[in-house]
């Protein structure tokens, strides 16, 4: 049976890059991925971690083999190493979600180096292969990360006061919170900690975007929550 024709894209993975790539079918040579090119990726059996199948999804290192030419691996481990170098606490970086844990998120910092993403960070939804700028929240001594999704300072605070007027503005120009909510209600509403939710708000409020009432926080009348003015 001939294979269904697929429309192709500017490829969303390069030779050097981790992604989370359909399989499209398996034979005697392995595994053929779908990486937006005419012709698949081979994932060889030799770097294959399990058996996949058809219409699944895999989590590779793309990278050139002993003839140039680019082929996938499971093994990512052989790529990716434990302790970083050349980042600091505060850089911006490309994360490429790995695996799920007890302690939040195993993930893959500039497609170089593993980090983790405690889950009292992770400020959304997350999926395995999702693709999602971040930030080192610390580089501890044993040389590996930890991570954020929020920038830190000044500019975390700018961000969650967005996340604050967006949810504001989605919700009628009133939130039923306050700094006497509880923290879990905070987190389940926004996906940020009580203390950056009530620094944030206390940012609005200095620049008149919002009124904080006992029981709640309100858009102030004639805003419409604009943060850029």
């Amino acid at each position: 049976m001939p294979r269904p024709e697929r429309r192709y894209r500017t490829p969303t993975v390069a030779v050097g890059e981790v992604a989370y790539l359909e399989v499209v079918t398996v034979n005697d040579t392995g595994a053929f991925l779908d990486w937006g090119q005419p012709k698949d990726l081979l994932l060889p059996y030799g770097e294959q971690r399990f058996r996949p199948t058809p219409g699944k999804r895999v989590l590779v290192m793309v990278y050139e083999d002993q003839r140039g030419r680019p082929v996938a691996s499971q093994k990512l481990d052989r790529f990716v190493q434990d302790e970083a170098t050349g980042l600091a606490p505060g850089d911006e970086v490309t994360l490429v979600i790995a695996d799920q844990t007890d302690l939040g998120f195993k993930t893959v910092v500039n497609h170089r180096f593993w980090g983790l993403l405690y889950r009292d960070d992770v400020t959304r939804p997350l999926r395995r292969g999702q693709r999602v700028a971040g930030y080192i929240k610390r580089l501890r001594d044993d040389g590996r990360l930890d991570l954020s999704l929020l920038p830190p300072g000044a500019a975390r605070l700018d961000v969650v006061g967005e996340q604050v007027l967006e949810a504001l503005r989605a919700s009628g120009g009133y939130l039923p919170l306050s700094d006497k909510s509880p923290a879990a209600e905070i987190k389940a509403r926004l996906g940020v900690s009580k203390n950056a939710f009530k620094q944030a708000i206390g940012r609005l409020y200095k620049r008149r975007l919002v009124v904080i009432e006992d029981a709640g926080i309100r858009l102030a009348p004639g805003n419409d929550g604009d943060a850029s003015r």
